[in-house]
């Protein structure tokens, strides 16, 4: 259903219905999942790990050999099903622990980098221990898309009392947060907020021809309007140990 009309047919599911993230569980279960656990026990030669959430999926192999086998027969195991691999997001990529020291053996730059879930997962080092972490950023284009979608109902509501703008927006930002704001994304969160500031500062300013909105007076009246940018996720190692203590 799509603008109140409906619409048939023949295969697949509209691209983001709701329907759609529980037919990929039911049907993935059996053609990626139960299948995956039988590979890694007789097939993999080192360990072997998945992260599936409907049809996105990150997997991780030891040796690349192994990486480069299971790409090839899961081609062939999703085709006998009708389905396909994504040519644009399926790749393979070196990335863990030691990528980072066996690329620049190697005269290569840095580890490449992979999008899932709306975060950019990054190699990198704590700053505290100096040990290898994942560092996760919002994805700048999904960032952008969102602002985009703001900065498009903020001129729909350009005459809307400026208190309801404010709970409106307050309640995008809090939302936006729950999900991006995890450990050492603070950068992205700060910039995300600045700019949605920055629309509604616009959005004042265009009210009148005679604006009298400066920064300085915005951040003074209505700076505090929106969530401050605060950490809600722990690491995902703090969260494991709290549900499956060793």
């Amino acid at each position: 259903m799509e603008d109140g009309r409906w619409f048939e047919t023949k295969e697949g599911t509209p691209q983001g219905a709701v329907i759609s993230p529980l037919l990929a569980n039911l049907y993935l279960h059996y053609v990626l999942d139960v299948w995956v656990v039988a590979w890694r026990e007789k097939v993999a030669r080192g360990e072997m790990i998945i992260v599936r959430y409907a049809d996105d999926a990150v997997l991780g192999f030891q040796h690349r050999d192994d990486a480069e086998r299971f790409l090839r027969q899961l081609e062939e195991r999703v085709r006998k099903f009708g389905l396909e691999l994504h040519p644009d997001k399926t790749r393979l990529i070196e990335f863990g622990r030691y990528a980072a020291e066996r690329r620049a053996k190697r005269g290569e730059g840095k580890p490449e980098t992979f999008n899932f879930l709306g975060l950019t997962h990054i190699c990198g080092r704590s700053r505290k221990t100096g040990h290898f972490t994942v560092y996760r950023k919002t994805m700048g284009k999904r960032m952008a898309k969102r602002l985009k979608n703001i900065h498009s109902k903020l001129r729909q509501q350009m005459h809307a009392p400026t208190r309801d703008i404010g709970k409106w927006l307050a309640s995008v930002v809090r939302g936006y947060f729950q999900y991006h704001a995890v450990p050492d994304n603070e950068e992205r969160l700060k910039a995300f907020r600045q700019d949605v500031q920055r629309l509604w500062l616009r959005q004042l300013r265009r009210r009148s021809q005679k604006s009298r909105w400066t920064w300085e007076r915005f951040l003074e009246r209505l700076g505090t309007v929106l969530p401050p940018v605060a950490i809600l996720h722990p690491w995902p190692t703090e969260r494991f140990d709290a549900r499956y203590p060793r």
